[in-house]
């Protein structure tokens, strides 16, 4: 056994080492690496997401380390990598600059009028490239350590890059995403890597055959027509619907099972925390009325990892700015650890 696990005590005052939870390990001891995304340069609504890695970093601390799920979970090791200083001062900048081109479009005029707002946008999307090429380099690493990888956002863009080296990894694996938004426009105010564009983005990766979208409610008339069109490869279940079940009597228990039965083997869970009820998520990027209480999505994770399928993944975006956000965030990631972690035994 790790040393690092022999000699710790899981009932003590968690250690402020900069890791997630106080946890005894590093890079090289974990089998878990968590990437901090501390991107929001194209947020459409409210900013503060950029933050939201450090607000659960910071939240985790006060967690207790048994799980009902898995109790020993935490020895499985998890890392959470440094939060990156150079990609919070280009998100600063980037979201200044993305600023101005969201204004233009918000007073109906073209990026083209003077002045020209083109090389702007140019550069705010190459800004784009550059961190899913990031993280696609550096979760491509740990994958190949034999490492499973983790994303915390930022906004719902960040883990982008992260699909890209799965699909690298594996030919046939779906996706769980739990969302307000279907996020399937494209190019959302132009942005390439818009927040609202990542499922847009994720299904041109031809290794994910499916995508199960859960908890959605603020949709356009685009989206709806992609989903309609996508020959079943996407699957919406809009809490609407889900709630109009629930009243007529079906339980949610049979509502996971019918979800889950949709997925293959092999599933990334996608987590954008505002597809909870706003309660639990006051000050995430793009609030809607409704939503999922947060035990009602770990019971569908568990009928997942029940199933038999496998999680390869999953990433947690849009956690707002303030406490209460980063304790929900940070409770969802180490739910989330440890049903990967009970998924692959």
């Amino acid at each position: 056994m790790n040393d690092s696990i022999e000699n710790y005590n899981p009932n003590s005052v968690a250690e402020k080492n900069g890791n997630f939870m106080g946890l005894p390990f590093n890079y090289d001891s974990a089998n878990l690496i968590i990437f901090p995304i501390p991107w929001e340069v194209t947020v459409s609504y409210r900013a503060g997401t950029a933050n939201g890695p450090q607000q659960i970093l910071d939240a985790s601390r006060q967690i207790d380390l048994f799980d009902f799920d898995h109790p020993d979970g935490w020895k499985q090791g998890i890392f959470m990598v440094e939060i990156p200083q150079e990609m919070i001062e280009k998100n600063n900048y980037y979201r200044q600059q993305a600023a101005i081109i969201i204004e233009r479009q918000a007073q109906g005029k073209s990026l083209t009028d003077s002045p020209d707002l083109t090389p702007i946008l140019e550069a705010i999307n190459k800004a784009g490239e550059q961190v899913n090429h990031w993280l696609f380099t550096q979760a491509q690493a740990a994958i190949n350590q034999g490492k499973r990888v983790a994303v915390i956002g930022g906004d719902h863009s960040s883990p982008l890059g992260y699909f890209q080296a799965l699909a690298n990894q594996y030919d046939d694996w779906g996706i769980l995403h739990i969302d307000a938004h279907a996020d399937l426009r494209n190019a959302y105010e132009e942005f390439e890597f818009s927040h609202a564009s990542i499922m847009f983005n994720a299904i041109k990766i031809p290794q994910i055959s499916k995508l199960v979208q859960v908890g959605v409610r603020d949709i356009c008339h685009d989206e709806v027509q992609i989903i309609n069109q996508s020959n079943n490869r996407i699957i919406g279940y809009y809490d609407s619907a889900i709630k109009q079940q629930l009243y007529s009597g079906k339980t949610w228990l049979d509502l996971c099972r019918e979800i889950i039965n949709h997925l293959p083997e092999k599933v990334y869970i996608s987590f954008d925390i505002d597809g909870l009820d706003p309660k639990l998520c006051p000050n995430t990027g793009t609030p809607v009325p409704g939503g999922l209480e947060l035990e009602q999505v770990y019971c569908l994770f568990r009928e997942l990892v029940n199933s038999g399928r496998k999680i390869i993944g999953f990433d947690v975006c849009e956690v707002g700015d303030a406490e209460w956000d980063g304790n929900v965030g940070a409770r969802t990631v180490y739910k989330l650890a440890n049903l990967l972690d009970l998924s692959q035994k």
